[in-house]
């Protein structure tokens, strides 16, 4: 700490005692200031970083007791001794019980002076160093975690793009839903955060899907109730695999609930109306629409003409009315909503 150069305040309202102090505490290395009284001394401190300040109880006007309190509510990591005639040692105890770190009497022992300023500026420097060691090992601690998230998001939205590769008539339906529901929620005039929200809900909606055999998924006839269940189970699956990831209750309420009825009926819980989270029922309209419109292996795609008189026969039963309309006014509008970065990941 010395050859840091550690800046001691001295206060005391003799000058003696403050020019004793000073040249004993400066010939051991230290950088010294002084004042005669508790308001100079707090002007100092206020104007300068002091790590230690050695002062006098008995003082004319405030008291080192009272400076003992300013001084931890001005500056907490300066450490504080206190300086008091030998009657007055009972004082000096209190007051370390109100945070000083010590005390010395007068007359002083120079060198139990100097063995009292070295320990108290240990001390402080142990408790400045475990704290911004602990708030750096924090800090470290989340960078690392989410850098092990995004490698995991990554991870995942490169499953979601094969298991759209995979089967050529649904390549690309993850990000057209998306955009297709980005579109709806502009319309919408929702916040740029729910949009990014549903931007990404709708990348990974379908990624539950990767537990499902494929040759159920490819099968180019009707599935049997079996096959149907073993598809239905792909929403609560991809809300559990991204559960450990994402910590966005929203984007995971998408995921689980996008194949959920306006009317009631749906799955995977058959919740209905405003139940179904918002994310959600954009994301169902959406999601509708481009299976529709795109090429299966067990049907023809449907022109957007036919596709948007389905919308309009299930407005209310299968989808949300309003998000119907919506959908309808938007269609071909190009989805401008800034993408501000990865939600859920840190909140």
């Amino acid at each position: 700490m010395k050859t840091e150069k550690a800046r001691v305040l001295i206060v005391d309202d003799e000058e003696t005692v403050r020019e004793i102090l000073r040249r004993t505490l400066q010939q051991e290395g230290y950088s010294c200031v002084t004042a005669s009284n508790t308001d100079s001394a707090l002007d100092l401190i206020d104007g300068d970083s002091i790590d230690l300040v050695l002062s006098d109880i008995m003082m004319p006007g405030k008291s080192g007791v009272e400076l003992l309190g300013e001084v931890r509510e001005k500056s907490p990591d300066t450490a504080m001794i206190m300086v008091t005639a030998v009657a007055d040692t009972q004082t000096a105890i209190n007051a370390m019980k109100l945070g000083a770190y010590d005390y010395v009497t007068k007359p002083f022992n120079l060198v139990e002076v100097l063995i009292s300023v070295d320990r108290a500026l240990e001390k402080r420097n142990l408790i400045v160093s475990n704290r911004e060691y602990k708030v750096n090992l924090e800090k470290k601690v989340e960078e690392q975690t989410d850098e092990i998230r995004e490698t995991f998001l990554g991870a995942l939205m490169a499953l979601a793009a094969a298991l759209d590769a995979k089967d050529s008539y649904t390549n690309g339906h993850s990000k057209r839903v998306s955009e297709l529901a980005v579109t709806i929620g502009c319309e919408l005039g929702l916040a740029s955060a729910a949009i990014d929200k549903i931007r990404f809900a709708g990348l990974v909606h379908d990624i539950g899907k990767i537990g499902v055999p494929e040759e159920i998924l490819l099968k180019p006839g009707k599935l049997t109730d079996e096959e149907f269940d073993r598809i239905k189970e792909h929403s609560a699956a991809g809300e559990k695999i991204l559960k450990p990831i994402i910590r966005d209750q929203e984007i995971l309420a998408i995921v689980r609930y996008h194949h959920e009825r306006y009317s009631g009926g749906g799955y995977p819980d058959g919740i209905k109306k405003e139940d179904i989270p918002l994310g959600a029922r954009i994301m169902a309209v959406a999601d509708a629409y481009d299976a529709m419109t795109s090429n299966r292996s067990y049907r023809e795609a449907l022109s957007p003409e036919k596709a948007r008189s389905q919308l309009l026969a299930n407005r209310g039963s299968q989808f949300d009315p309003e998000l119907v309309d919506l959908f309808i006014k938007a269609e071909g509008k190009m989805p401008f909503c800034p993408l501000s970065g990865s939600p859920g990941l840190n909140k």
